[in-house]
Formats: structure tokens, sequence, C-alpha cells
């Protein structure tokens, strides 16, 4: 078998305001929804988690077994929301339609975009895709059409987790103008066809098509490119420098920082209970505070993943996520932090 098979997952690249084109298809390309409960079912779940992670959701569209989703990174890494939102969507189909097993493909993708040259087109791309997919016939239905962000924006229904402030605010001032000239925008995607710069491979994409890169390979001028990227070469840079220093700033905090065990003890010694009781089902004020902290301090500070936390503290994944967020808002916080961590 040839070496290129065993080549290692690249790093996901995230970080505040990011903002995310996210694909997700079923495995062997089966159904993932196979009725309107499913898409209801998912639509519901997706709203939760959005809200309850601060997460801005732009445009998104369901397919019977495949989705897109344009999204910012909130308070919450894009990955901890697609896990939730993965996960427990996984367990209910299954549970639903009496199935075992893997529901998506092994890795969902996630193309981190440059937004001033990508945003409106990613918006109009991934609310094509019912047109494309022959699940409308026209922009009439589409703009009625209840599983893609397009009926949305056009007024038809609302959302309180799809930002349609922010896309209308780009197509005018009042909203009724805003409408009318983001459906003429969307008129003119009809004929563009399925645009694989915007969702296929590195530096292709990166550089608008085959086309713009021969161009720019005719010149003699070299382009950076990576997969998990749309973007300019320059933007593809900065973003690659930026994530090169998140990861050396990762592992210096976890070289020289406290291990989660001495985190623990020292959140245990300053809330005065007993680290059994942080292991415990116990839902105390003080020891809630303290495992709030514990989960704070080790996913916000340390970078410990939720996992490796949750198995200490003998709790779930998700628990450990809402106690960050309950951390993060303690009023005494900083002198915590300052007293367990020294910074």
């Amino acid at each position: 078998m040839c070496k290129e098979n065993f080549m290692p997952r690249k790093a996901r690249i995230d970080g505040p305001g990011a903002l995310h084109h996210i694909i997700v298809r079923g495995i062997e390309k089966g159904a993932i929804f196979k009725d309107r409960h499913d898409n209801y079912n998912f639509l519901d779940r997706l709203g939760d988690i959005l809200s309850d992670t601060a997460t801005p959701c732009f445009s998104w569209a369901l397919l019977f077994n495949h989705f897109h989703l344009l999204l910012r990174t909130g308070l919450t890494p894009i990955a901890k929301v697609m896990q939730r939102l993965l996960t427990g969507y996984a367990q209910q189909f299954n549970r639903r339609h009496k199935r075992h097993g893997q529901l998506f493909q092994n890795r969902y993708k996630s193309i981190l975009c440059e937004e001033d040259a990508y945003f409106l087109e990613l918006v109009r791309y991934i609310h094509m895709n019912p047109l494309r997919a022959g699940e409308v016939k026209d922009l009439k239905q589409l703009s009625t059409y209840p599983f893609s962000g397009h009926h949305i924006l056009m007024g038809k229904n609302d959302h309180d987790w799809q930002d349609t402030e922010y896309v209308l605010s780009m197509f005018g001032h009042t909203t009724r103008g805003a409408i009318k000239a983001y459906s003429m925008f969307m008129a003119k995607g009809v004929t563009a066809g399925r645009r694989p710069e915007l969702v296929g491979g590195g530096l292709i994409r990166s550089v608008g098509g085959w086309s713009a890169l021969k161009g720019y390979r005719r010149i003699g001028l070299r382009i950076k490119g990576d997969e998990r990227i749309l973007g300019s070469s320059e933007f593809v840079q900065e973003t690659m420098k930026q994530a090169n220093e998140q990861l050396a700033e990762k592992a210096r905090i976890q070289a020289e920082g406290p291990s989660l065990e001495a985190v623990v003890e020292k959140v245990a010694n300053y809330f005065q209970v007993d680290i059994e009781d942080l292991q415990s089902s116990s839902k105390a004020r003080r020891i809630s505070r303290a495992r709030s902290m514990v989960s704070y301090l080790a996913v916000r500070k340390l970078m410990i993943s939720c996992a490796d936390v949750a198995r200490l503290l003998k709790v779930s994944p998700s628990t450990v996520s809402k106690a960050v967020i309950k951390g993060r808002e303690a009023n005494d916080l900083k002198i915590i932090q300052k007293d367990i961590l020294g910074f």
C-alpha cells in the first residue's frame, strides 16, 4: 500500500471570528435525512446549539445525503459546535430509524474562507444547492423551500439563529430594498453551475479555478494554497502563520503550565471541596462552581480538550462545554485564575 494512505490529517484551522464553509456528507453517500421529520429535528438541534454557543450562521442548505453551513466562530470553537451537532443528531437518527453504526463520513469538510472576497459567493452557492440538486424547479419554489436559508432571507419565515441582518446589510439600507437586491443577486447565479472552486481542493480553489491558476503560472507567479483555506495567496499565508503561532503557543502553555490533575487539586483546595466531590454527580453550589472553574481554566487557559477534562471529572464532554461557559461568567474569575495559574 502506498505511503500516501498513511499521511496524517491536517489540524483544523480556527480562531475567533473565522468564517467557515462546512460540508457534511452521509457515509457511502447514504441518506442523512429520510423525511421532513428528520429535517426539522436537525434544524431544531442546530438552532439550539448555535444559540447556546453564540455561533452566527449566515447560510445553510439540507439535501437528502449532505448539508452545507456557513458559520462564524463565536465563543466556542467550530469543532466543538460540530461535535455536538453531529453526535446528537446521529444518535437521534439511529434511534428513530432503528439502525446502528456511523451516519456521517469520517470527517466533515471545514474550509476557512476569506470573507471580503467570498462571503456573498458562498451565501449564494450554499442557498442554490436545492435548485442544483433538483429539489426545486426554480427560484420561485426555492423562495419557499423550508430546508435552505434562502427562504429566511426572502422574509418567508424566521429562524432566530440565522443572521439575516448581516447578509441583507450588504444589499441595501432598507429590508425591502435589500431583499430585492439579494433576489437579483441570486438570479444571476442560476447559470453559474456547480462552482467547484468553492468546495474543491487547495490551490485550485484558492485562485478561482484551473484557468486562473494557469494564468498565474504563465507569468511565473507562485501561489500559496492549502486545502483547508479559501482565499488569496496572501490570506492563505497569513492564516497559516497565525495557525502555526497558535500551535506554538499551545505547546508552550501545555509545557509550562500546570497539569490537569494539578488544576483539579488547586481548585478543590480553593473552594474547600474534595476531589471526589468534583468527580461525583453532586449539584451543590460550591461543588458546581469548582467544577465550572476547573473546566474553564483547563479548556480556555491551558488548552486541554473537553474530552480529557470530562474523563477526569467523570462527566460527559457536553457537560464540560457548558461548565466552561459558567466558569467564564464567574464574578471572581480573574482572582481565581491568578491564584491557581499565576497569570
